[in-house]
Parts: structure tokens; C-alpha cells; sequence
């Protein structure tokens, strides 16, 4: 997994070279896609097909990924969820905060994540039961547990605009309550920022499969929590997301069930 995005690291990186000439086309409203999402995932696929000699020929291998399976089924097996790109309207407009997110899932449950931020090359793994890393270190959630020193990230409802409405009224309190809020466009990577320290928690309304995969697991094994908006832990589909060292993440949640 690591090999695969590094792989598509490198291709993304050689194409944001040139990025003023890359064509867009428009997946829905403000969600875009170009060549380098499909041709990045076509990186990704290239290595992970290769199924390594010990795997079990009996155990079948699934794909889901962003731009060339998204309706794929989470079955049986091995399943790689694959963000081949996850920022690109951070990548289409230059702006250096985007990344590669590889989370494999057996017979339904994430025992390993990959995210690969591609400008910089930080890279954050974690194992099934084997702790969460940043480029090697072991990493751990914050331990603020005040919100006025808490600072959070999030992700505006940019495609589901149904959702503007009621994300609007959660941030007065969030904002009067903490020190800041900050939504940098890559929600892999905002989950990795959490399971580091960075942001002591982090919400989302909706977000999908390849978006939160990896990242789970990653704040999972580095000690922190990912929920539902019912504080239910939250599964590797289409939905909320909240997520946090537990002190700030039991914060949130109460205050986001106070306006939603």
C-alpha cells in the first residue's frame, strides 16, 4: 500500500508541474475530476494487483475506489478503498494540501490505512492493533481537553448544499467555545491531523468511503475516537463524521447534537 502511493505521489507531483493545462470535468456541482485523479488511481491499481505469493488464492480481492469503482460493494475478502486524489480542487488550483488515502478492509473491518500528503511526503500508516505513524514515529491524539485551546478542523458541505442550513448553525457555538476552526479541503488528511495532534477534533456532514477509510483507523490506533453525529462508531460508508481525542470529540458531539 505504501508502494502504491508512493507511486501515485510521484505521478501527481510530475503533473502538478503543468497543472494551468490539465482539463476538468464537473462530477457534480464544485466536485471536479481531471486525468490525474484516473490516471493517479491507475498507479495505485498497477501495484496492488500484484497479490503477493503468500496471500491465499481463495481469498478474493475487491476494489473501491473513488473515480473507477465508486458503487463497488464492500465484500467478502481483502477490499482496498482507494482516494486516488483527495483535494483535487486543492490540486487544480495550486493550493499544496492534498493527498493519496488507501485504507484495506478485511471481511469488513480496516486492518490498515496509507495517507500519502503528496506535496509535502509526509506519510501516516497505521496497522490493525499496531499503533499509528507519522513517517515511521508513533503518533498519539492530543490531550486538550479545554475548548477554548481546542482547535478543530472541518469540511464545508461544498457538493450536498442541503446541508449548508444546518452546518451554518453548528459553527457559533463551535467558534465562541474554541480556538479557531480551520478546513483546509482534504478530509484524509484532516483525519490525520487529528490522529497526530494537530486538530484536537474534527466534523463532517457527509463524506464518503475513500474520503474516510484510512484515516479512521489511523485516529483508532493513535489513541482517538470516530463517531456518527449519534456517537455511534463510525463505519466506511457514506455519512458524518466527528471525530477527536475523547475528551474534545464527547465536546463536539454534544454541541453538534444541540443544533442539528
Amino acid at each position: 500500500m505504501i508502494g502504491a502511493a508512493t507511486n501515485a505521489a510521484r505521478y501527481i507531483r510530475a503533473r502538478a508541474q503543468d497543472v494551468a493545462s490539465i482539463a476538468w470535468e464537473r462530477k457534480a456541482p464544485s466536485d471536479f475530476v481531471s486525468d490525474v485523479d484516473t490516471g493517479a488511481e491507475a498507479q495505485i491499481h498497477e501495484i496492488l494487483d500484484e497479490r503477493p505469493a503468500s496471500w491465499p488464492v481463495s481469498v478474493p480481492v475487491h476494489f473501491l475506489g473513488e473515480e473507477s469503482s465508486p458503487e463497488a460493494a464492500l465484500g467478502p475478502g481483502l477490499t482496498f478503498v482507494v482516494d486516488p486524489l483527495d483535494g483535487t480542487t486543492n490540486f487544480l488550483h495550486g493550493y499544496p494540501w492534498y493527498a493519496v488515502s488507501i485504507g484495506a478492509l478485511l471481511d469488513g473491518e480496516l486492518i490498515a490505512a496509507v495517507v500519502l500528503n503528496a506535496p509535502t511526503g509526509e506519510l501516516f500508516t497505521a496497522t490493525l492493533g499496531g499503533g499509528a505513524h507519522r513517517d515511521g514515529a508513533p503518533i498519539a491524539v492530543s490531550t486538550i481537553d479545554e475548548p477554548a485551546r481546542a482547535l478543530l478542523g472541518t469540511g464545508l458541505p461544498f457538493k450536498y448544499h442541503e446541508h449548508i442550513e444546518p452546518y451554518v448553525r453548528t459553527l457559533p457555538d463551535i467558534m465562541r467555545a474554541t480556538a479557531g476552526v480551520r478546513r483546509a479541503g482534504s478530509a484524509s488528511l484532516d483525519l490525520c491531523d487529528v490522529a497526530c495532534g494537530r486538530f484536537d477534533a474534527f466534523w463532517e456532514l457527509s463524506l464518503a468511503p475513500w474520503d474516510v477509510a484510512a484515516g479512521m483507523l489511523i485516529i483508532r490506533e493513535a489513541g482517538g475516537l470516530v463517531t456518527d453525529l449519534a456517537g455511534h462508531p463510525a463505519r466506511v460508508g457514506n455519512g458524518p463524521v466527528v471525530a477527536g481525542n475523547p475528551a474534545m470529540h464527547q465536546w463536539l458531539l454534544d454541541t453538534l447534537k444541540e443544533e442539528l
